[in-house]
């Protein structure tokens, strides 16, 4: 297996050189159906589950009759609140309920190194070292000037003072998207086009700084 890298970026975006991917992380089997899974339990599990419909026993309304049973001509009839009739009650409708999938945390480690395995393939993972600007222009410039085109994933570390000028500077891009480094799921990587980690981020996701989970 070939080794993969990741390219570095300085403050400008463009590379300073070339960081080896560990393989344990970045090389393992890309494993189409467990991703699947994965990212459709994470949906599930942002859905709000709170449509609710009322049953006929829930309805206001239609205590009595509607009319008498007999000698009207018209079919029998107990309540207007019937679901047969407008304004009744809703049979086998959606009621709160938790979408949660419950998953083992083997295969959602498994899947996010597939995902980050299937953008390091495609050369799309990328280090940002050194960038302390606030201005969205230089953040938009050094992608530019890195050729990153499409959807950005810019992965941070809460504990790193300079992921803040990162987070400053990129956060009004309308194609980035932001994650933590102890956040990060197979769904935002999968859904980006490249993954920018910062120095510090990387350091902790490839256990040097830390541990990301």
């Amino acid at each position: 297996m070939a080794t993969l890298k990741a390219k570095i970026l300085d403050g400008t975006g463009k590379s300073t050189g070339d960081k080896t991917l560990p393989a344990e992380l970045f090389g393992g089997e890309i494993n189409v159906g467990l991703m699947h899974q994965v990212v459709t339990a994470q949906l599930a599990a942002a859905r709000s589950g709170t449509a609710s419909t009322k049953t006929r026993s829930e309805v206001r309304g239609g205590g009595a009759k509607p009319w008498r049973q007999k000698g009207t001509g018209r079919a029998r009839h107990g309540s207007s609140r019937s679901p047969i009739w407008v304004g009744g009650g809703v049979v086998f409708g959606p009621h709160p309920r938790d979408y949660t999938q419950r998953l083992p945390k083997k295969m959602r480690k498994a899947a996010l190194r597939s995902a980050l395995a299937d953008k390091a393939n495609a050369g799309q993972v990328f280090i940002l070292d050194g960038f302390s600007e606030t201005k969205t222009k230089a953040a938009a410039e050094a992608l530019k000037a890195a050729g990153i085109d499409g959807k950005v994933l810019v992965v941070l570390d809460p504990a790193d003072e300079g992921s803040r000028s990162v987070d400053r500077a990129f956060r009004n891009l309308g194609k980035a998207a932001f994650s933590l480094i102890g956040s990060l799921a197979t769904y935002d990587v999968l859904v980006a086009d490249s993954i920018v980690f910062t120095s510090s981020a990387f350091d902790r996701l490839t256990g040097k700084g830390g541990d990301a989970s």
